[in-house]
């Protein structure tokens, strides 16, 4: 049990603040990501953080000084060990120390290199933590650095960075290039598709629906099925910018009992005007629903609200007073609450830790594992 609250704290505290550089001062910013730091591989990244420091106590400022003369002198070359160590070690002050001899190993002749350390991951889960996204796109997009990071995870890791900043233009860009290198012949990464259809919902424009629309379609033609929360956020855009029919078709692969795909459908039945088939939804937790379940099929106050607008909207009597009655039967079970779509669209989403891409073969990329049944905390599903 005690695991399970430390971790839910680690994760709460590193979703809000950044604590760096635990021996040289406090570096600490506002953020918030829509990945936990485990899914990202980052829990793990400052775990082997940690034991590197420990190793280089008291040596630590000498292996920077030599660093900064290998990258520097053209005899010197950066070997694996040297990277790996320093980008463990790395403090806001080192970003440009890091960038160089990201340069310069990755421009040594590659015969020279026998290792399978992929170094993507790893370097972006450090741009991450220290929370430095402008440094990150230098070093992504610097031409001399081409191929460091062709893994899915690296364009991952990245794109979160760029979301807690609200760098919606840089995360298309990121993310157009990710389909033009068509990684793991993959054009639609499921994870990457999420990042970006996050940006279009926080973004709420109608070029923003433009685009998310035109990638629905892509990943449509490829026969590409989007999971969950990607259907969700681009259906909660396609409502939030008056397309309920959009919203409508984009979770028709969805199953009604996620909270989020529930309140959606109805929400956006309303909203076209079609409140017969809107009421049946509400009126379906009332079918399923067991008093005592800790999980119950719940629909959101605005939901119902929207709904109620759309039934008096039609002066139909009758439809009016179906309505009350299903929603006093809500309201009686405890089965409206208090949230919005919107706070659970931002909910973070919290998966296993990855394997840690370093450890496989260059260019390959490890998928996240499924989660085991019952070893989440019981959130509720969304």
């Amino acid at each position: 049990m005690s695991i399970i609250v430390n971790s839910l704290a680690r994760s709460s505290f590193y979703s809000n603040l950044r604590l760096i550089a635990p021996y040289r001062g406090v570096y600490v910013t506002q953020v918030k990501n829509l990945y936990s730091p485990a899914a990202l591989g980052i829990d793990s990244f400052l775990q082997q953080r940690k034991r590197v420091k420990e190793q280089f106590t008291s040596y630590d400022e000498k292996f920077r000084t030599k660093m900064n003369e290998f990258v520097s002198s053209q005899e010197n070359m950066i070997f694996t060990e040297d990277l790996k160590n320093m980008v463990h070690l790395a403090e806001p002050t080192d970003l440009k120390l890091i960038l160089d001899m990201i340069q310069k190993f990755n421009s040594q002749n590659s015969e020279l290199r026998f290792g399978s350390y992929v170094f993507g991951p790893v370097v972006m889960r450090m741009f991450h933590f220290l929370d430095a996204p402008k440094e990150a796109l230098e070093c992504f997009y610097d031409p001399k650095n081409d191929g460091f990071f062709d893994q899915q995870v690296s364009y991952h890791i990245l794109l979160d960075l760029l979301y807690s900043h609200e760098m919606y233009d840089e995360m298309y860009k990121v993310f157009n290039k990710l389909q033009q290198k068509n990684l793991n012949m993959s054009k639609f990464p499921k994870y990457c598709v999420v990042m970006v259809l996050a940006a279009c919902y926080k973004e709420n424009t109608p070029k923003s629906l433009e685009y998310a629309s035109k990638l629905w379609s892509d990943m449509a033609s490829a026969g590409t099925v989007p999971v969950r929360r990607a259907c969700t956020f681009f259906a909660a855009l396609a409502l939030k910018q008056g397309a309920p029919h959009i919203a409508m078709e984009s979770i028709s692969s969805q199953r009604q009992h996620y909270v989020t795909v529930r309140n959606i459908k109805a929400i956006a039945l309303a909203d076209m005007g079609r409140v017969e088939d809107a009421l049946p939804v509400l009126r379906s937790v009332l079918d399923i629903d067991i008093p005592t379940q800790k999980d119950k099929h719940t629909f959101f106050e605005e939901t119902v609200e929207r709904v109620r607008k759309a039934v008096e909207k039609g002066k139909n009597k009758d439809t009016l007073k179906e309505f009350e009655n299903i929603e006093k039967a809500l309201k009686d079970r405890g089965l409206i609450e208090n949230k919005t779509l919107d706070q659970l669209l931002n909910n973070e989403i919290d998966k296993q830790k990855p394997l840690d891409p370093s450890r496989l073969q260059r260019g390959s990329y490890q998928q996240f594992n499924r989660p085991q049944l019952g070893a989440r905390y019981k959130k509720k599903i969304v």
